[in-house]
């Protein structure tokens, strides 16, 4: 399993983007091929380096909380259920790995003025050159470049701190509830916070206080509970609100029933059925009493809390260690699980006690899966994330068709030289993150994920998985 940041550092505001007239960026430079490059198999050589291309998003930004964070949630919000105009405003909490335990916090943060621009699938026209290929192109480019919804202003962050005992292995907000949180902690606690009052001030306030401007706040949890050992496995209830679980790396799960609003009963006799570390935990989105875990002792089990402290169903999941698993809320017969090894695996949950659940398993990533998470608005669509530093999106909907392809080919000129063993369900690759940890979903931004990695996050919407949304009419 990989779990810690490699030497965690602060990390400090740097400007990545080249400045105008810079002699590093030149026009007059013979225009080539544009290669995609992938991790693992291609080498830079001297002198290469790997260069964004910006029209691949409608949206792509990064920002920092102070120390990496290990963990994160998104927290859904009263701005609208499904909003898909720029600019967009995400309320997010996460949990810091700092270099001394002393240090750590849960940052609870609002990041607004989040921009960006609809972009086509497929270009209409291609300049003699070569040298453009959206659609909407024009003469000045740097009209071309500009955002929806903010101009040249970028995304602003507003943070607030509460000071947490040790590093936070995993958080998580409670769907029906987002301001109660639970954070798992290396000193082997749970703990259960209600941030509301900082939600409520962050919703009201316009004083940056992303650096600096925000001191760290003592709080006391509204519950606090020990395990015998430190864990990351943790989920609350999408169908209960307030019933949670949480597991340990020495293979104990605890059940959290919710007594009123802000009091929990915590099963002390734990459900045991793994021989090794339980490292993640899903409950069923169908059905309020059937979650599901994952261990290092590569099996994947199936609870039923009715039905006694052992697994109703238990397989042999993958060859190493399984590390995270998603259930899928659109489809509750799927279940996706990633491993050590960097196979991740789709299994349809009906067919478990035929022996032959497996729908799929693929191996593109080559280094172990840290985070995996099926899309909230397509039933098809899965996020991967790797200690490749890779993020990757599949469509398992996908076929290859050789008339489209031959058609796409056509409208570019073959100026992207796409590697020809790429699978047919990989729909996008998202680089530039370094020690990627874990990924969301924005549940009410369709197209949108944020991801966390030892120098910070990314906040993405790839321009390919919006199709079936409607186009601005702004």
């Amino acid at each position: 399993m990989v779990r810690s940041l490699k030497n965690p550092k602060k990390a400090k505001r740097k400007n990545k983007g080249a400045k105008k007239g810079d002699g590093s960026s030149s026009n007059s430079a013979p225009s080539v091929p544009t290669k995609v490059w992938q991790p693992g198999v291609d080498k830079l050589e001297e002198g290469e380096e790997l260069e964004c291309d910006p029209t691949a998003y409608n949206s792509l930004h990064a920002f920092n909380v102070g120390w990496p964070c290990l963990s994160f949630d998104i927290l859904h919000d009263s701005l609208g259920l499904v909003r898909t105009e720029f600019p967009h405003t995400v309320y997010c909490v996460a949990g810091t790995q700092a270099e001394k335990a002393s240090w750590n916090y849960i940052g609870i943060f609002k990041v607004s003025n989040i921009s960006g621009k609809r972009r086509d699938l497929v270009p209409n026209k291609v300049n003699a050159d070569g040298s453009e290929m959206d659609s909407d192109s024009g003469d000045d480019s740097d009209t071309d470049d500009e955002e929806e919804g903010s101009g040249s202003e970028p995304p602003v962050l507003r943070l607030r701190k509460v000071f947490h005992e040790g590093c936070v292995n995993r958080i998580r907000a409670m769907t029906q509830n987002p301001h109660i949180c639970a954070s798992w902690s290396d000193s082997g606690h749970v703990q259960i916070w209600d941030f509301s009052s900082h939600l409520n001030a962050l919703a009201e306030s316009e004083t940056d206080t992303s650096h600096g401007g925000s001191g760290v706040i003592n709080q006391s949890p509204v519950i606090k509970f020990g395990h015998k050992d430190e864990g990351y496995a943790i989920d609350w209830s999408p169908l209960v609100p307030g019933r949670l679980i949480s597991g340990d790396c020495k293979n104990c799960i605890h059940l959290w029933e919710p007594t009123s609003s802000s009091t929990w009963n915590v099963d002390t006799t734990p459900f045991v059925g793994h021989t090794a570390s339980v490292e993640d935990l899903q409950w069923s989105p169908a059905e309020p009493y059937v979650f599901a875990s994952c261990s290092v002792d590569q099996k994947i089990a199936i609870w039923d809390t009715r039905l006694g402290k052992s697994p109703a169903v238990s397989i042999k999941a993958h060859d190493a260690d399984v590390n995270v698993i998603s259930w899928n809320r659109l489809a509750s017969c799927m279940l996706a699980s990633g491993s050590d090894d960097g196979k991740f695996t789709i299994r349809d949950l009906r067919m478990l006690k035929e022996g032959d659940s497996n729908l799929g398993t693929f191996d593109y990533h080559k280094h172990p899966i840290t985070s995996i998470e099926w899309s909230p608005h397509e039933a098809s669509t899965l996020a991967v994330s790797s200690s490749d530093n890779q993020l990757t999106l599949w469509d398992f909907a996908l076929e290859r068709d050789d008339e489209e392809e031959a058609e796409f080919k056509a409208k570019t000129q073959e100026r992207v030289d796409a590697p020809a063993n790429l699978p047919q369900q990989l729909l996008f690759v998202h680089q530039g993150q370094k020690d990627m940890k874990e990924l969301h979903w924005h549940a009410q931004i369709p197209g949108m994920i944020i991801s966390t990695a030892g120098d910070g996050f990314n906040v993405l919407m790839p321009s390919n998985i919006e199709s079936s949304l409607p186009a601005n009419n702004a």
